[in-house]
């Protein structure tokens, strides 16, 4: 089996060559479902995993734009239309200077899984640019959005691709993306979710990820007869997910006591409380300033990234990754465990390191993967589609309670796929759930 597995990803080097992220979510993928592959011979037979790794369409492109002072700027724009088999292409755009196609790829083919488990009809897709909206006026920002917008309209529509928000793409971003749609296209559309609640947007949309990571944390804890109240929780990150993260930690009587960013992190030992947390969303949100000043606002500790410090280190029960990739390594894995980490859930796209991976899952400790455990976001965009196409508007409540229902479902088929005795193997579960939903509408559909 290691030899099959060893092989194709060999081809999948060779084909998409220094894209190192892309190979490590195949790999993750392939190491995953081969077992399965091996009782399902159908599947070899049509070669859907040769076809599953290869985008259906990847779209490229230059973006100019001209700043306040005048000056001519010209940045990348992408987008990787991943697999559409179950549904219209579905996945976020991302503004950040370390975008690129490797990158993108990754992003699109985990979304791919991630779509497939929520049960809506979603393909999987991903997008974005190497802008840095930091720094920039609202103007400038707007401009490159009319920019990019201009070109990736023709790739886009409610039935064929509806990109939503990710990292550096916020309610401001995606205000000025579909007003420039609406003015090419002479159409008010759901083209983008994500959109300001009085022109289409759902609520809870923004809550959605960090909400439902917890949702998933939570259903895990339950295998084992645990519960939230009184968990110490650690976070990275400051943005929207970790933000919501720590939310609902809160409300379920947990107790979160760390956050990030790209320069550090805070600890504060007596634990976020909701007036903490209004501080740090009208830090990040309204102001755009760094974690540290939570420190100095609140007396606590804070340590420097440049001192190779994380919040990998802190003592805690649960551990949410809500920042970036390949953020957690072997060494921060075996110090939660050491530190007592009983649980992890993924709020950020694939932050843990494959041989972090491996650390929790010999230790046989709650590993909830990102395709699992943050697919809250994409779900709650695929019900704002499916408000913006009835021309409704649902209530928190009735939003929130789908969320809910929607990760206890993701969370029985993760259990389903994944059991191995007493123990659930989330990362093969979730794998191979997603899988075998996409793998069947492409067997019906033909050799398209």
């Amino acid at each position: 089996m290691s030899r099959q597995i060893e092989d194709f990803m060999k081809q999948i080097i060779q084909k998409n060559p220094g894209e190192t992220e892309f190979h490590q979510a195949v790999h993750e993928v392939v190491e995953s479902i081969m077992p399965f592959l091996g009782k399902n011979p159908n599947y070899v037979k049509a070669r859907i995993l040769e076809r599953i790794v290869e985008p259906e369409r990847v779209v490229m492109f230059r973006v100019p734009w001209m700043d306040d002072k005048g000056d001519i700027h010209v940045n990348r724009g992408y987008r990787i239309e991943m697999n559409s088999a179950i549904g219209p292409y579905k996945g976020g755009l991302r503004f950040h200077p370390t975008v690129n196609l490797g990158i993108l790829k990754f992003l699109a083919f985990e979304q791919v899984f991630k779509n497939s488990l929520t049960t809506l009809p979603m393909g999987g897709g991903k997008g974005g640019s190497d802008f840095d909206p930091k720094g920039k006026s609202d103007d400038e920002v707007m401009k490159f959005c009319q920019s990019f917008m201009t070109e990736l309209s023709r790739h886009i529509g409610p039935n064929t691709d509806v990109p939503a928000g990710d990292i550096g793409v916020g309610g401001r971003e995606i205000g000025y993306l579909f007003g420039q749609y609406k003015r090419l296209r002479n159409e008010f559309t759901g083209v983008l979710t994500g959109k300001g609640i009085n022109w289409g947007g759902s609520l809870i949309r923004p809550e959605a990820t960090g909400y439902g990571c917890v949702y998933f944390a939570e259903e895990m804890l339950k295998t084992r007869g645990e519960s939230m109240k009184g968990k110490v929780c650690t976070i990275s990150g400051s943005g929207n997910v970790a933000q919501y993260t720590a939310e609902k930690l809160i409300d379920l009587g947990a107790k979160p006591v760390t956050l990030s960013d790209s320069q550090g992190y805070i600890h504060d030992r007596e634990g976020i409380d909701g007036k903490k947390l209004a501080f740090v969303k009208e830090l990040k949100e309204v102001k755009r300033g760094r974690i540290k000043e939570y420190a100095k606002e609140f007396d606590c500790d804070y340590f420097s990234a440049k001192d190779g410090k994380w919040p990998w280190e802190v003592k805690c029960d649960m551990a949410f990754p809500s920042a970036t990739q390949n953020e957690i390594r072997a060494n921060d894995a075996r110090g939660l465990i050491k530190n007592g980490c009983i649980s992890v859930a993924e709020g950020a796209n694939m932050p843990t390191m494959p041989e972090a991976v491996k650390v929790f899952q010999e230790a046989k400790i709650l590993f909830g993967p990102g395709k699992a455990a943050n697919a809250g976001g994409v779900a709650v965009s695929g019900l704002e589609m499916s408000q913006n196409s009835e021309r409704l508007s649902w209530t928190r409540e009735e939003v929130d309670s789908r969320l809910h229902d929607i990760m206890t479902k993701i969370h029985e088929k993760c259990v389903k796929y994944g059991k191995e005795g007493k123990y659930i193997d989330y990362v093969k579960g979730a794998n191979t759930a997603g899988f075998v939903k996409v793998a069947d509408a492409m067997l019906e559909q033909g050799l398209v």
